[in-house]
């Protein structure tokens, strides 16, 4: 009886393989008969899933996101159910610094994606992420909740510092990968800053 093939995990195993690539040598030099080599199948088997390079880059950039959401879950996962207010949003702005060698491949392709929907016209019609206000919303709803308990200071615009961590822990994340800070010391000024906003750390 011939074995049955999952289409979806083969496209997931291509579009991994495409990110190993593009970890390596840019996303700008990534070629479909590199990526099959990658993956340890046939360039005919890569057109077969997705024709163009386009449609492969496409592709990568919907896997690139759902990683994301699985890397924020994850960091979720490890502060803990009841974590509270400041340690959800510590883990999920974590979810941004690339810490491990996968982290910082994943981040590097990711800000390529987002560099490259600037100009090319078919990524640029893709929404880059399903819905860009996620993330301000949720930490911006985390800090409200820590005012509301006494664990955050009262005066500050939830949503002004929900906007302000969100976009020092992605410039961080970029300064972690051209070497300018290591990822132990970008953690520590994240937390810095949460203390600024938090009243009080969890123990």
């Amino acid at each position: 009886m011939p074995k049955r093939v999952d289409h979806e995990e083969r496209r997931r195993q291509i579009a991994a393989a495409l990110v190993q690539v593009a970890g390596r040598r840019g996303l700008h030099a990534v070629g479909m008969r590199e990526v099959a080599a990658e993956a340890g199948v046939s360039l005919r088997l890569v057109q077969y899933y997705f024709e163009t390079k386009e449609k492969l880059l496409l592709f990568g950039l919907q896997y690139l996101a759902a990683r994301l959401v699985e890397r924020v879950t994850a960091k979720l996962q490890e502060a803990g159910e009841g974590a509270g207010p400041r340690r959800t949003t510590e883990a999920l702005l974590l979810a941004s610094l690339p810490t491990d060698e996968e982290s910082r491949i994943f981040h590097l392709v990711y800000t390529s994606y987002a560099v490259l929907t600037v100009t090319d016209e078919a990524l640029a019609a893709q929404p880059f992420r399903g819905d860009p206000d996620a993330a301000e919303q949720t930490i911006t709803a985390l800090i409200r909740q820590a005012q509301q308990d006494g664990e955050a200071r009262p005066d500050l615009d939830a949503h002004a510092e929900a906007v302000g961590l969100l976009a020092m822990s992605a410039g961080m994340g970029i300064s972690v990968l051209v070497g300018q800070r290591d990822a132990a010391s970008a953690e520590a000024l994240l937390g810095h800053h949460l203390d600024r906003i938090f009243v009080r750390r969890p123990s």
